[in-house]
């Protein structure tokens, strides 16, 4: 234990420190927040398609606001804005407690997740780009590595401190526990001391500064393609698998269980491919990458062939294995294309073009699934993921997750911080 405090190591940098366990705590209460969500509504009545509006509304927010949040943080110091996200998100948690009745109209708790979502949209680029400022430039990329662990873990917790929760308090209270994660995980945010930052006179407009961090993203071909892909994906195969694990697991085994279960299946899956792919030094990363996100492709498979818990359990560790490589290689990515002054805005184009078309997807899985059936358009996802993950390998600089330059050049991120 004390080596992991030893001089020198990450957790030695009181900064990272305090950052990593605040974004432990924040992960394992956004990971049980949807468990809490998804047993609440389905226990007061709802179906496939309200819950599906009600998971859109939050991630319809976030997209529609992720362009300003990442403005501001590269603005504004990024702890305080992580830390006004983090209280803002735990203050509407608390508020669900006694909203999130069978008497409170559908739409009217879709509202109050769609405020939730703008928490997100300001906390996400902000801590994406704040490791700069707590850590030395050439201890990034451990702590990049490190933060992904991190994540990794509270994934792995929080729908089983959810589903603990909502078995002995009920769904309902569970939004207090939630809550509880948020303001502890702020709280550690107070002491980070950040590096000033360069005030600019006669700084760009609003306008301006957003659209920067468009062109950049536009500029570079790779980070477009890859967006896009997951735009899709996630819009046709995530929304997919969000809104019908719960409702297809309570209907065939009669229990909250199963989904939870998979879900925290899903994330050790994830948790043990991004161990083993920062081990690894692939030559081209970006097409380990996709080849391995193939098989998010099992999560939609298992749910159109529900014939026990086990099948949809081993489906979904599985599942899992295909975003480690993601999670290992893709921030480290930008951090080492990109100049960091524009880093918060290219997380932001990230998160919104990644979520853009996802709200979409939920609200059309209830009426497309009474359309078509369960089964068809869960195969029909399935199909779809494949050939988009095809499909993205073609343009150049995917498969190395860099732009293509000539030999000797290494200047990429001058080049985009000239355009």
């Amino acid at each position: 234990m004390k080596k992991l405090f030893a001089p020198g190591t990450l957790l030695s940098y009181s900064g990272f420190r305090r950052l990593w366990f605040s974004s432990l705590l924040v992960t394992i209460g956004g990971a049980a927040f949807p468990i809490a969500l998804a047993v609440t509504v389905l226990d007061g009545g709802g179906d496939a398609t309200s819950l599906g509006i009600i998971l859109a509304a939050r991630v319809l927010s976030s997209v529609l606001l992720a362009l300003v949040g990442g403005v501001w943080a590269d603005r504004l110091p990024r702890k305080y804005v992580m830390i006004g996200a983090d209280v803002y998100r735990g203050i509407l948690m608390l508020g669900l407690i006694f909203t999130a009745t069978s008497s409170f109209p559908i739409w009217a708790l879709a509202v109050l997740v769609f405020a939730m979502g703008a928490g997100d949209a300001f906390g996400f680029p902000a801590s994406g780009a704040i490791l700069p400022s707590v850590l030395p430039v050439e201890k990034l990329p451990e702590g990049n590595v490190l933060r992904s662990i991190s994540s990794k873990i509270g994934q792995v917790v929080g729908p089983g401190v959810g589903g603990i929760s909502v078995a002995v308090i009920g769904g309902r209270m569970t939004f207090a526990v939630t809550a509880f994660f948020f303001f502890v995980g702020t709280a550690l945010l107070l002491d980070i001391k950040e590096k000033p930052r360069e005030i600019v006179e006669n700084a760009p407009s609003f306008l301006s500064d957003l659209g920067e961090g468009l062109n950049t993203v536009w500029r570079t071909p790779w980070l477009a393609a890859c967006i896009a892909m997951s735009s899709l994906q996630l819009m046709v195969v995530l929304a997919s698998e969000n809104v019908l694990l719960p409702v297809i697991s309570r209907r065939e085994f009669h229990t909250n269980s199963v989904f939870a279960t998979a879900a925290v299946m899903f994330t050790i899956g994830g948790t043990v491919s991004a161990l083993v792919s920062m081990r690894l030094k692939p030559k081209h990363p970006g097409q380990v990458a996709v080849l391995i996100w193939g098989f998010f492709a099992l999560a939609p498979l298992v749910l159109a062939f529900p014939s026990s818990k086990l099948l949809i359990i081993i489906g979904y560790l599985i599942a899992g294995i295909s975003i480690g490589p993601w999670e290992a290689y893709w921030s480290s990515s930008i951090q080492r294309e990109i100049p960091q002054e524009l880093q918060g805005r290219v997380f932001s184009v990230d998160y919104m073009g990644s979520l853009g078309l996802m709200p979409i997807g939920m609200a059309m899985v209830g009426p497309l699934t009474h359309v078509f059936g369960e089964r068809p358009f869960l195969i029909t996802a399935v199909v779809f993921h494949l050939i988009v993950c095809g499909l993205v390998l073609l343009v150049p600089g995917v498969k190395d997750l860099r732009t293509p330059r000539p030999s000797g050049d290494s200047s990429q991120g001058e080049q985009i911080k000239g355009q």
